[in-house]
């Protein structure tokens, strides 16, 4: 027991500051991953029957030009909306059961870190996902979206309380909740040192929370913070994911 904590003790010392942070960010990083097999998993599986887009040529147009995609990129999203969205109640919307399913494998039970995602996907807050929220958050991750989008978005996601501020607490649940998806384990002594770590270099006014303004200028000077909010593959989505090329009803 005693050479164990000494061990974790060691171990924690011997992290540099910038690796303490990163793993305060673990929940970022968690969200990322997943998304990557979630897509993955979703472009590459049997063709499913197809769905009547409810968006015109308009709207995939107006969307592109609103975000990194472009048109082609636009319609394979739709796709992967398509399947997702009818996967459980067939109404051309994401539902939190039908997120859960793409991301958890599972369609039941509560759960912080899916309910996190899914409210952050959910920007009009009314219980479900419509296509262009799916298009819109997922442009943050694209290598092409503005930095000031990524570092918001990175700020919404611990603000769980959307106070708009980050606080101790907000921090320690996401951690904990995502540490409990992935079996990761950390001594509560290597936890509270990540989060001590996070708030002396990022609280300037040692309030005990975050703000914007300090969230910004703590990412800034730390661009590797944000590393894991770009998705490489939504460069181009429709080289990544051919097979979802197959029902692209327009042209660049």
């Amino acid at each position: 027991m005693g050479a164990a904590a000494s061990s974790s003790s060691s171990r924690s010392s011997s992290l540099t500051v910038g690796e303490k942070v990163c793993a305060a960010l673990i929940p970022c990083v968690v969200l990322v991953e997943v998304l990557i097999y979630s897509l993955s998993s979703c472009f590459v599986a049997q063709r499913s029957r197809p769905v009547k887009p409810a968006q015109t040529f308009d709207d995939i147009s107006r969307l592109a030009r609103d975000s990194p995609f472009s048109v082609n990129e636009v319609e394979a999203l739709r796709e992967l909306f398509n399947k997702l969205s009818n996967s459980i109640i067939n109404d051309g919307l994401i539902h939190k059961e039908e997120l859960q399913l793409a991301l958890l494998n599972s369609a039941g039970g509560e759960n912080l870190f899916l309910n996190r995602v899914f409210d952050l996907f959910d920007e009009k807050q009314n219980g479900v996902i419509e296509f262009e929220e799916f298009v819109h958050v997922l442009s943050i991750f694209h290598p092409h979206a503005p930095m000031e989008q990524k570092i918001d978005f990175a700020f919404r996601l611990y603000d769980l309380r959307r106070t708009g501020y980050i606080e101790r607490e907000e921090v320690k649940e996401m951690i904990v909740a995502t540490l409990k998806e992935t079996g990761m384990v950390l001594s509560e002594e290597i936890l509270e040192e990540i989060i001590d770590n996070t708030f002396i270099d990022a609280d300037a006014d040692m309030d005990g929370r975050i703000n914007k303004d300090e969230w910004r200028n703590f990412v800034l000077k730390r661009p590797q913070l944000l590393k894991n909010m770009t998705l490489p593959s939504l460069r181009d989505v429709t080289t990544a994911f051919p097979s979802f090329i197959f029902n692209t009803g327009v042209d660049d």
